[in-house]
C-alpha cells in the first residue's frame, strides 16, 4: 500500500496564529506555496470550500498551471452546482492537467454557513442523502458513453451526456469525509478514499471497520483512508513541545483580539463532537497527539496535532499506516514555512520507515 501526502493551499497567509495581512486572493502567495509543496514532495494539495471564500476550481486550475507534478484535491460541497456541469467543468481541468485533479466531496454539517449559500436543506441525513444522488449523476456523467437519464428525488436528468470525460479510464479520485452514520454510507457507496481528521488510534478503528462495512455491502472493494493532521516538529522532542505551547499561545491571543474562535454548537458536524470528546479525555492522546488547538477553536477544522521530533511523528504515521490509513494530509500553522520543513524530514523520513516496515512484513510472510 503506497503512501501519499497531501498538502493545504490557502488563498492567502492566513491560519489560527496568522492574520491576514494581504489580499483575500494573493496570487503570488498561492503560487508560491503550490512550488513549495511541490518541492517538498507532495503528492497533492488540497484547496479548501467555504461559502464566503474564493472558487476552489479557479485555484485549482491556476495552482496546476504553476505546477508540473502536484496534484489537487479540489473540495466542493453538492448541492449548490448541477452535477452535470461539475462533472464537466472537473473533466475538464483534469484533461488540461492530464489527470492530476481530484474530488474532495464536503457535504457539510454546519446548515447556519450552508445557508449562507442558499441551502434549504436543514436536516443533515436529507443533505447526505442529495449527496448521494450527486455523486450518482457525477459518475454518470463521467463514464456513459450514450445518454442518460436519472430521476431522483433531488436530481432528475433527461438524456445527460458528457464529451469530455476524465484524462485516465480510472477516472478523477473522489474522497469523501465525515463520521455520522449518513455519511459513512455515502462513503461506502462512492468514496474511493475516506478522509478522517486526526483522531486517535480506537477512533480511526472504529471509523475504518464502519466504512469498510458499508463498502461491502455495496459490493465494493474498502476506500482507502486519509488522516488530516498538524504535525508540529522540531530538532528535539522539548523544543517541539515548546513549540506547541508557542503556538497554543499565539492562537488564544488571536482568538482574544479577533474572535477567531468557532465553538461547536448545534449545528457542529460530528468529526468535530469527535474531536471535541477526544480532548476532553485529555491534552495529549496516544503516544503523542495533541488537543489543545481543537478545544480552543471548538474544533471548527482538522485542529489536532502531532508533536515531537521528524522521527517521532514519522513513528506515529507508521502506527496509523499499520491501522490502514495510507494518505496523511499535514499543514502546519504558518503554512509556507511548515510545508518546507515537511518536506527537507518528515516526508522522506515517513516515506523511508513505512518503506521498511512494509520489507519487514514481507520478509516475515516468507
Amino acid at each position: 500500500m503506497s503512501v501519499e501526502f497531501i498538502g493545504y493551499i490557502t488563498n492567502n497567509n492566513s491560519s489560527e496564529t496568522i492574520v491576514r495581512s494581504g489580499p483575500v486572493l494573493d496570487r503570488r502567495y498561492i503560487e508560491t506555496v503550490a512550488k513549495a509543496h511541490e518541492t517538498a514532495g507532495f503528492d497533492r494539495a488540497l484547496l479548501a470550500f467555504h461559502s464566503t471564500t474564493p472558487d476552489g476550481l479557479q485555484v485549482g486550475q491556476h495552482v496546476l498551471s504553476v505546477t508540473d507534478r502536484l496534484h489537487v484535491m479540489i473540495a466542493q460541497r453538492p448541492g449548490f452546482t448541477a452535477p452535470t456541469l461539475l462533472a464537466r467543468q472537473l473533466a475538464t481541468i483534469d484533461q488540461f492537467s492530464e489527470g492530476r485533479v481530484s474530488l474532495h466531496v464536503i457535504t457539510g454539517g454546519n446548515a447556519t454557513e450552508l445557508r449562507q449559500d442558499g441551502n434549504t436543506l436543514d436536516d443533515k441525513d436529507a443533505r447526505y442523502a442529495r449527496t448521494d444522488e450527486f455523486l450518482d449523476v457525477l459518475r454518470s456523467q463521467w463514464t456513459s458513453e450514450k445518454p442518460f437519464s436519472y430521476n431522483g428525488k433531488y436530481y432528475q436528468v433527461q438524456n445527460g451526456f458528457s464529451q469530455v470525460k476524465p484524462y485516465r479510464s480510472t477516472g478523477i479520485p473522489i474522497f469523501v469525509g465525515g463520521a455520522s452514520d449518513a455519511a459513512i454510507e455515502v462513503a461506502g457507496k462512492h468514496a474511493d478514499t475516506f478522509a478522517l481528521w486526526g483522531e486517535s488510534y480506537a477512533q480511526v478503528r472504529d471509523v475504518t471497520s464502519r466504512v469498510r462495512v458499508a463498502a461491502a455491502k455495496h459490493g465494493r472493494p474498502t476506500p482507502r483512508f486519509s488522516l488530516s493532521i498538524r504535525p508540529i516538529i522540531a530538532d528535539t522532542e522539548e523544543k517541539a513541545w515548546a513549540k506547541a505551547e508557542e503556538i497554543l499561545a499565539r492562537a488564544t491571543a488571536l482568538q482574544d483580539k479577533t474572535g477567531y474562535r468557532k465553538p461547536a454548537d448545534g449545528h457542529a458536524t460530528a468529526g468535530a463532537r469527535r474531536l471535541l470528546s477526544l480532548a476532553e479525555q485529555g491534552t495529549r492522546i496516544d503516544k503523542r497527539l495533541w488537543t489543545e488547538i481543537a478545544k480552543l477553536t471548538g474544533a471548527n477544522s482538522n485542529t489536532t496535532a502531532l508533536v515531537g521530533t521528524p522521527e517521532q511523528v514519522a513513528e506515529v504515521f507508521g502506527d496509523y499506516y499499520d491501522l490502514g490509513v495510507s494518505h496523511f494530509l499535514i499543514r502546519g500553522f504558518d503554512p509556507l514555512i511548515d510545508a518546507i520543513d515537511y518536506g527537507r524530514e518528515l516526508i522522506p523520513r515517513t516515506r523511508e520507515l513505512i518503506a521498511e516496515r512494509s520489507r519487514a512484513r514481507g520478509v516475515a510472510a516468507e
